[in-house]
């Protein structure tokens, strides 16, 4: 039987609003917050506990600070208010079968949380991701797919796109990140999903997006 991924990203505090789709795994590419504070993360994690999936995925992403200042508390929070919860941060699991790996960098942006500047640093992130993956998390996109801003410019992570295009080649991978991006594109073999819900006025309006592996 195939399984039933259901994207999203970026939320920033109106999962409430998020109208769900059903499916078999919920995955969601980072900022469940506004600011990461132990109140939004622990509001996020009530709502997730409520979806009836059988399988929940979440990375943190730049408005996450918790994760990154106090990755104990706010770990501890996630997995108390949504028990069974998979948190990936350069890490890995199995589920129904598929390989998932999930990771919170980017390139410096704002000077928000995960940031990483040298691009040597990003791309060593980067090769901690297995060969084999099926379903690649990451918050942020790679350069030059689903990455442009509003002012025009290329967002991504070119030490990402080398890697997912030439190395790991996962069947999926879904970001968020730069909302005006919402959308999806097949390449090299590769699904991308820019799986943002919120858009650039940080309003809920995009819906999510299934995949099905």
């Amino acid at each position: 039987m195939p399984t039933r991924l259901v994207l999203i990203s970026d939320t920033h505090n109106h999962h409430a609003a998020v109208k769900l789709p059903a499916g078999d795994v919920l995955v969601h590419a980072g900022d469940v917050s506004g600011m990461g504070r132990p109140a939004e993360i622990e509001s996020f994690a009530r709502w997730l506990a409520a979806r009836p999936f059988p399988h929940k995925v979440v990375i943190a992403g730049n408005h996450d600070w918790l994760f990154e200042r106090e990755p104990k508390v706010a770990r501890e929070i996630l997995e108390k208010h949504c028990p069974g919860v998979v948190y990936l941060e350069d890490a890995g699991a199995e589920i129904r079968g598929l390989r998932f790996w999930g990771s919170p960098w980017q390139p410096e942006f704002c000077h928000w949380a995960f940031n990483i500047e040298r691009r040597e640093d990003l791309a060593a992130k980067w090769a901690l991701i297995p060969s084999g993956v099926d379903v690649l998390v990451t918050h942020g996109p790679p350069r030059g797919i689903l990455d442009r801003t509003v002012g025009g410019d290329d967002a991504g992570c070119d030490a990402l796109e080398e890697a997912v295009a030439t190395r790991v080649k996962p069947r999926v991978h879904v970001f968020g990140h730069i909302h005006e991006a919402y959308g999806a594109l097949e390449r090299g073999g590769v699904a991308y999903v820019n799986a943002s819900i919120c858009d650039l006025a940080y309003r809920p309006v995009n819906p999510p997006v299934v995949r099905e592996l």
